[in-house]
């Protein structure tokens, strides 16, 4: 992330609107689950009942901007995600399915198992894995070749390149043995195919080991029951050597991508369009995840989300790119019970932290504690739920864990702020202690894609009734994330001082590694923790639940890292929500799939 406009990280979100599942789920009953809606489902089958598969056509989406990454060592992004399920597979992935819990069921990919102590796929000391992968997963190269255990290797030595590096380090430099040592030292590489090259070549990971042709060794540092979660994130693709000529995503890159799934990238053209056809080498035989109903996709940018919802409906092209239903349509949509629409998930699950606001800790004013905490005082939350489109699909929060999930603190409120309104009243003593009696001056940078404007004007509003002067900040979906939030060098120019950013777990459940690691630990380049947030007492609690000895340990140590967190003012937590998908009444099988916050387009056909 999972980022969608939120950005994937655990994704980022970017859309209007960077997280993700273990095999087994103990979700508390949720407080909030009013706002489940009782006339969508986690699957939608356009205006008529479920109907026998047909194949063919293209599958058209619509959508505002281009991604910001498209390799799969840097991808890490929800709207990437799309596309990322139809052209890579990963050792173990999520099965679609209409029903949100067993789609957080993990299942075989390329490998042909989980791996357990039973199966003695996992070692009795719980720290050594092992994969037998599939013959028949080809790449679809001239000829096809299989894909082995050694491109596995060549991936994960290329997650902490110093060009396009993984956007949740912590991951695996926490979990794989030599990772830290391994990435200490490709930091200090230039950027180029050569020396990237050599780099990878001469310096073995002990953790990652291509036993044979077919056979992946992971050896992990510590127990970590989560691993199978972080394996089914989209860094965790195989890699084909042939990518070694090239500068990791660079526009070379871009341009000579190579599939294993059932789809390939046939063209991508920067800023405004993909086409995805069928990969001929994909065996649907060694592939129980994906389909592969429509002959081709096609992604068309460089819209606004109002002309993207006027040709779904209109029955023009078939389903969103990176852009959600404009909010003044929700209640439109909803009221006619629309069967086009889908709020997912069902039931009590919420699957989005967003908004939240990054607080740039590089430079400025924000470094003061006191001036992050006078911001968590005044912001008006109650103003963004209804910006997301209200109670039926949004409600306020004061942490940054979502409900139900491991670490989440049940009626935590460290900043009261008159349930969710705001106190800039208190918010107004607490920047008079800052020293800031007089106001302050503070950038905030939001996407332009809709409702963040309409939410950075909200938000402008709340800190101008404590003394905030607020110069807004806007900035395309793409550069958001790809010249803002991931480089840190901007943060330190203070560039901005307040953003706008959401955020999806890469997993759910026993899932505090996939927001707390990732937003605030390890900042840098690349790296999700976009405000440069550091705290030896909480990296003390994030070790302690990472190497805890049973899951109730662990939990009250991602109970303590998430308290500590809102001590220090890291953030600002806004709302939480559930994601709303609109597509063309020709979509068949729109099952909502939590990595991409979309359909998935592997399962989807068309009605002729």
């Amino acid at each position: 992330m999972r980022n969608r406009c939120f950005e994937g990280r655990a994704r980022t979100l970017c859309q209007c609107g960077g997280t993700r599942a273990i095999a087994t789920l103990a979700f508390a009953s949720l407080a909030l689950a009013a706002l489940a809606l009782s006339t969508v489902s986690c699957s939608s089958n356009g205006a008529t009942g479920r109907a026998e598969a047909q194949r063919g056509g293209t599958l058209r989406l619509l959508g505002t901007s281009d991604i910001f990454n498209l390799d799969t060592t840097s991808g890490y992004y929800t709207v990437l995600y799309i596309i990322s399920r139809a052209f890579t597979r990963q050792l173990v992935s999520y099965p679609a399915s209409p029903d949100f819990a067993k789609e957080l069921r993990l299942a075989p990919d390329i490998a042909t198992a989980i791996p357990t102590r039973a199966n003695g796929g996992i070692g009795a000391d719980g720290k050594t894995y092992t994969f037998r992968i599939k013959p028949g997963v080809k790449w679809d190269t001239t000829p096809p070749r299989q894909v082995t255990a050694a491109d596995f290797v060549r991936e994960f030595k290329l997650l902490c390149n110093p060009v396009a590096p993984t956007g949740a380090p912590g991951y695996f430099t926490s979990t794989i043995v030599g990772m830290n040592a391994y990435c200490d030292g490709f930091a200090k590489v230039k950027g180029t195919a050569p020396a990237i090259a050599r780099y990878v070549n001469s310096h073995p990971l002990p953790g990652v080991v291509a036993k044979d042709r077919l056979t992946l060794v992971f050896r992990l540092a510590n127990p970590s029951p989560d691993f199978l979660n972080i394996l089914a994130l989209p860094f965790a693709s195989p890699r084909p050597v042939e990518y070694m000529r090239y500068v990791p995503d660079s526009a070379k890159f871009r341009q000579h991508t190579i599939s294993n799934g059932p789809y390939k990238i046939a063209k991508y053209v920067p800023t405004r369009e993909f086409r995805l056809e069928r990969n001929p080498a994909w065996d649907p035989k060694t592939d129980k995840i994906r389909k592969a109903h429509v002959d081709r996709i096609t992604i068309t940018q460089g819209l606004t989300a109002e002309n993207v919802q006027q040709q779904l409906e209109a029955g023009t092209a078939e389903m969103e790119w990176d852009a959600t239903p404009p909010l003044q349509d929700l209640p439109r949509l909803i009221s006619s019970k629309d069967k086009r629409l889908l709020i997912a998930p069902g039931g009590p699950y919420h699957v989005a932290l967003n908004a939240y606001l990054p607080l740039n800790q590089y430079a400025g004013p924000m470094k003061n504690k006191l001036v992050r905490q006078a911001v968590n005082y005044t912001v008006d939350k109650s103003a963004v739920v209804q910006i997301f489109g209200g109670r039926r699909i949004a409600a306020a929060t004061n942490q940054v864990i979502l409900p139900g999930n491991v670490g989440y603190i049940p009626n935590f409120d460290p900043y009261p702020n008159k349930n969710g309104r705001g106190d800039p009243g208190k918010a107004r003593e607490v920047l008079a202690r800052a020293g800031y009696a007089d106001g302050l001056d503070v950038k905030l940078l939001y996407q332009t894609l809709q409702p963040y404007p309409r939410v950075a004007q909200s938000l402008q509003a709340s800190l101008k009734r404590a003394g905030f002067r607020v110069k807004l900040i806007p900035a395309t979906v793409s550069d958001f994330y790809g010249k803002y939030m991931l480089v840190p060098s901007t943060a330190k120019r203070r560039v901005w001082d307040i953003a706008i950013a959401g955020w999806i777990p890469d997993w759910f459940g026993n899932n505090g590694r996939s927001v707390i690691q990732p937003l605030f630990t390890k900042p840098g380049p690349g790296s999700s923790n976009y405000g440069g947030y550091t705290s030896r007492l909480l990296n003390r609690f994030v070790n302690k639940a990472l190497t805890a000895k049973s899951p109730a340990q662990a939990a009250a140590q991602w109970r303590r890292a998430n308290a500590q967190i809102m001590k220090d003012a890291a953030t600002v937590p806004v709302e939480i929500q559930k994601w709303a998908v609109f597509h063309s009444s020709k979509v068949q099988n729109c099952v909502f799939f939590f990595l991409s916050l979309n359909c998935d387009v592997t399962q989807v056909w068309l009605r002729g």
